[in-house]
């Protein structure tokens, strides 16, 4: 279909026959130039994975573009339909990297509309909408800060929007400093506002507004500005990965996922798992001694060994050892756990080997109990097998989990004070029922995390990320995709 414009405004519109139950307008607003567009309905392939269309893709190119002036950028505005509650914006097919790339995007949701600039002359476009981001729905308010401040579980703390109350048209923009409301409690709750800010829009005795949010600042982190999600499957910096759907276990993701490699403190939940199959009396009081972690150091060195500061004679409870072992990932609690077994330590090791390989897990190799002896070998396959075990035990699944675990050992009353070394488990952003980390040079930054969902528990894993950071942020991506996955499964 060709348009003819007049020399210094330009309207190209488009109406498009419904696509199942959705159409779509198209425009252009420019006084850069005069020319001619065509404009056609193209498929859209290798869409972002977190993302979903809401328009058809479109494909335009100018005649006479030699004469477009880059400093006056052409306005985009595309109509969508039905309504849609979610964060749209406009995508523009990048052409050398192959992908799909988001244009900053104005969404207007009474005349669902949204717009963005462009200067290129030629291109396609689509607008994509992320049912993982509300940004039309309510808003309650709390007391924390005292200013304009709000809390989202969809914007990063410091990114900055604009609210706007729908019944009255105030508007505001407030900072998000604060994780909440939970989405599964409230799952129309855009965001909770700071009293402050609340008052700015409505009388706090309204208790609930309705709202729309526009972003107009969006904190990324670097590392998500770096894995950007452009592809249709997760972009990650792991060697090697999985997403096991626990039950059946059904792969959604799979990256490399049986080559074998070093799991690092992966290890662990195997050692431990030996250990409380010998039924023991985790109140019993056990004495520490110093070669417990002298075995460590036979692969690494004192101050490269995660360890509770415990000296010779002191007095702990097995119970404290053994969250000491998973929630921080001690590797002298390990060892004084497996001299307090009954088994000499080759035969505690050896029963690691047998437990695993009567699980399943073939490849999977222990030479130590701890994990920092790079010879400890599996795969995210062999250990999504070990997971499904493992977790049967429903005391590692509850200790696994813990945030923070405090103790005093008993003789000398010395206080110890744990975090849990996943910051997933921390944040309580995911409804995780299992997690270790593990890290060594030959190993790279390891993560296993169990993620609780309605239609089945998921089994996330990645081995060899690069920084802490990275693994993290790995696991992450591939547990929300494993969930959009579980959302087409239903």
């Amino acid at each position: 279909m060709i348009f003819k414009f007049r020399k210094y405004l330009i309207f190209l519109f488009l109406f498009l026959a419904p696509l199942a139950t959705q159409a779509a307008d198209l425009s252009f607003k420019t006084t850069a130039f005069s020319g001619v567009a065509q404009i056609n309905t193209i498929e859209a392939a290798n869409l972002p994975w977190e993302w979903q269309a809401l328009t058809p893709a479109y494909q335009y190119s100018f005649s006479n573009s030699e004469t477009y002036d880059p400093s006056r950028p052409l306005e985009i505005r595309i109509n969508y339909s039905p309504a849609n509650n979610n964060l749209k914006q406009i995508f523009s097919f990048d052409q050398l990297a192959g992908n799909w790339q988001p244009l900053l995007t104005h969404d207007d949701p009474e005349k669902k509309q949204v717009t963005a600039t462009t200067t290129a002359t030629q291109g396609k476009l689509i607008v994509l909408t992320n049912p993982d981001i509300l940004t039309v729905g309510t808003a309650s308010w709390y007391k924390y800060k005292g200013g304009l401040f709000a809390a989202s579980p969809d914007f990063k703390k410091g990114s900055i929007l604009k609210v706007t109350n729908l019944a009255n048209g105030r508007s505001i923009e407030v900072t998000i400093n604060d994780f909440g409301p939970e989405r599964a409690k409230h799952p129309d709750r855009v965001i909770d506002l700071d009293a402050v800010a609340f008052k700015k829009l409505a009388s706090p005795g309204a208790g609930l507004i309705k709202i729309k949010v526009e972003p107009k600042k969006i904190i990324i982190p670097e590392l998500n500005k770096k894995l950007a999600q452009v592809g249709s499957t997760p972009t990650i910096t792991a060697s090697s990965a999985v997403i096991m759907l626990e039950k059946e276990g059904t792969i959604l993701f799979g990256k490399n996922e049986k080559t074998v490699s070093p799991l690092a403190s992966l290890t662990k939940l195997v050692a431990m798992r030996v250990f409380l199959d010998t039924r023991p009396s985790l109140d019993k009081v056990i004495a520490y001694k110093v070669q417990d972690e002298n075995y460590n150091y036979q692969y690494c060195k004192p101050w490269e060994s995660a360890r509770l500061r415990l000296k010779e004679g002191e007095t702990v409870t097995l119970e404290n050892l053994l969250y000491s072992a998973l929630v921080g990932s001690a590797n002298n609690a390990v060892e004084t756990l497996v001299r307090a077994s009954g088994f000499s330590r080759p035969e505690f090791i050896k029963k690691m080997n047998e437990t695993a390989k009567n699980w399943g897990a073939s490849s999977t190799i222990f030479t130590d109990p701890t994990g920092l002896d790079p010879k400890n070998v599996s795969s995210p396959y062999d250990y999504a097998i070990i997971t499904k075990e493992v977790f049967t035990n429903p005391l590692i699944k509850k200790i696994s989990t813990y945030s923070k675990y405090e103790f005093s050992t008993i003789n000398t009353k010395k206080p110890h004070k744990i975090s849990n070394t996943n910051q997933l488990v921390r944040d309580k952003n995911y409804p995780l029922i299992g997690s270790k980390t593990g890290y060594l040079d030959e190993a790279g930054h390891c993560l296993m995390t169990l993620v609780k969902t309605p239609v089945g528990n998921l089994i996330v894993i990645n081995f060899g990320s690069k920084s802490k950071a990275e693994s993290l942020l790995d696991n992450e991506q591939l547990i929300r995709y494993g969930l959009k996955q579980l959302k087409f499964k239903k």
